[in-house]
């Protein structure tokens, strides 16, 4: 089995918004879905980590795109796990099209790339874990370290005092995953939502990144606070009802 995993997505047209391309959560979605495959087939994925109480989590998410698919066309995420250590791994993506002539010598188009972190943590006590007592530290074994990811990775949102507070919302039943805490994908939804419609008509998102600091819960009712920090750079900060720092994020458009 290849150590890289390539897997096939469609951008269908109700996961795409008003210009035909896809939705940035819906792209985190496919991602997290690759993620997922690429582990299962490898022995370290979400269905056997739930049989022995663990599970992975998502802490970083770094994504920057040239381009986005448009709707109804075929693409390919590939996946990779870059590195591993006792409590994190690192994973990286490159979202690339299917060649319409392959036997031409054709060159995929290159969408963009992605960057992550994961967790390992015991279901039960929300703790992380030994990411190396699965299977004899297995995950090594799948470890790519010569394949290119041509972007950054994530750094420290830094945002100050002069942050405004835009939006504040309640949680319910859809928000929440399997892991039983608001879904990562619809923080980014959350996240995108902050600009209106026409904001999008004249900007692209450039590159979006993510880093969750705790969990929020159905019910929970989450603060968005925005800071322009740059031309087209915005920085987010979600804050839980009880003050908490859950989320922090950061947006560059162009």
């Amino acid at each position: 089995m290849d150590k890289v995993g390539r897997y096939e997505f469609l951008a269908e047209p109700f996961h795409c918004d008003f210009s035909g391309r896809l939705f940035m959560g819906h792209l985190g979605n496919h991602m997290l879905n690759a993620a997922d495959f690429h582990s299962s087939a490898r022995g370290f994925g979400m269905k056997y980590l739930m049989t022995i109480k663990r599970s992975w989590v998502l802490s970083r998410l770094a994504i920057e795109m040239t381009e986005m698919p448009q709707q109804y066309t075929k693409f390919n995420v590939e996946t990779w796990v870059e590195s591993a250590m006792r409590y994190f791994t690192s994973r990286n993506f490159a979202v690339v099209g299917t060649p319409s002539d392959p036997s031409q010598g054709e060159e995929p188009r290159i969408y963009g790339y992605g960057r992550s972190i994961w967790a390992m943590i015991d279901t039960e006590t929300r703790q992380p874990t030994d990411i190396f007592s699965i299977d004899n530290g297995a995950i090594n074994n799948w470890i790519v370290d010569d394949k290119a990811c041509p972007i950054d990775k994530g750094g420290r949102v830094k945002m100050t005092d002069m942050a405004q507070l835009v939006r504040t919302i309640d949680t319910f039943y859809n928000d929440v995953d399997i892991n039983g805490h608001i879904n990562s994908v619809k923080y980014i939804e959350h996240v995108l939502d902050l600009w209106p419609i026409d904001w999008y008509k004249e900007h692209q998102i450039k590159r979006f990144e993510i880093a969750y600091v705790a969990e929020a819960h159905a019910g929970d009712r989450l603060s968005f606070y925005r800071e322009e920090t740059a031309d087209g750079e915005f920085c987010v900060r979600i804050v839980k009802n009880d003050d908490v720092e859950v989320v922090r994020s950061k947006v560059k458009f162009v």
